[in-house]
């Protein structure tokens, strides 16, 4: 009896798609025929840049060196995610082209995330924190995503070595990576499914409203409850429980100083590249 969970078929989605503003993505469940995509059906989430649905987890890459460790890419990718209701997992890569110094100094700050995420720190080369992805995939879709150069692909390729993805050397003169991952696509990995994706220098919230934000930066939330006024932006407001923590040096200044950030992007935004 053949598998038709394991089954292949090479499809193309009904022209009646074309009138109702839908296309299937990587990720989508659908109803199909012997050549068409027939209907798509609901999803959970959906990311726009790039385009995926029904995702778990998001394996977020972010290396080292080589593109540098950037806070502000980071937080900003854990926003998007956030705000998808998907599960984020903050891996760290390239762990063997950083000296032991600069190494514990940026752990010391990245244990601030460890309070509200998983943290992978892994090595394609000495094979450092590989054992902990086993088990990550089982029965879930995942994606993996991160700033370009950052290792994704590499690490894919340690993880299951038939998949044999390609992958490029950072660029010296722009001092970030080169696009190796030019579409989505999915593959099995330890009993699941994950989508590699093109990498990012950069992530924008044409999406996103600017009272979402603090909800979707979960130690913020956290604290809220706490602060004098309800809706609280934890920026201006008097008696504000975020602010307070922060000067007692129990949020990352560079935590904070991204969430103003984003917030202010998104304030400034135009309305009519919103929804």
């Amino acid at each position: 009896m053949r598998d038709e969970s394991k089954m292949s078929h090479e499809l193309k989605a009904r022209g009646k798609f074309r009138h109702t503003n839908e296309s299937p993505v990587v990720g989508d469940r659908v109803i199909f025929d012997e050549k068409f995509i027939t209907e798509i059906l609901e999803r959970k989430n959906i990311l726009n840049r790039p385009p995926l649905a029904n995702i778990d987890q998001a394996i977020i890459i972010n290396s080292c060196v080589e593109p540098d460790f950037s806070f502000n890419l980071l937080d900003r990718f854990l926003l998007l995610i956030e705000h998808e209701s998907i599960i984020p997992i903050i891996v760290v890569t390239k762990t063997d082209l950083m000296d032991k110094e600069k190494l514990d100094k940026l752990k010391n700050k990245i244990k601030y995330y460890k309070k509200y995420y998983h943290v992978i720190y892994t090595s394609t080369v000495t094979l450092e924190g590989t054992n902990e992805f086993k088990e990550l995939f089982r029965d879930k879709i995942s994606i993996f995503a991160g700033q370009t150069g950052a290792g994704k692909s590499s690490l894919l390729n340690v993880l299951d070595t038939k998949l044999n993805l390609k992958t490029d050397a950072i660029s010296k003169a722009l001092g970030r990576g080169k696009h190796t991952t030019r579409h989505s696509q999915m593959y099995e990995l330890f009993g699941g499914l994950v989508a590699d994706t093109p990498g990012f220098s950069k992530l924008d919230f044409f999406d996103i409203k600017e009272e979402d934000v603090p909800d979707c930066f979960i130690d913020f939330f956290e604290l809220s409850n706490e602060c004098k006024f309800r809706g609280c932006k934890h920026l201006d407001e008097p008696k504000c429980k975020v602010k307070k923590e922060l000067e007692l040096g129990n949020v990352l200044p560079e935590r904070y100083y991204d969430y103003k950030l984003i917030m202010e992007e998104i304030r400034t935004t135009k309305p009519m590249y919103r929804k």
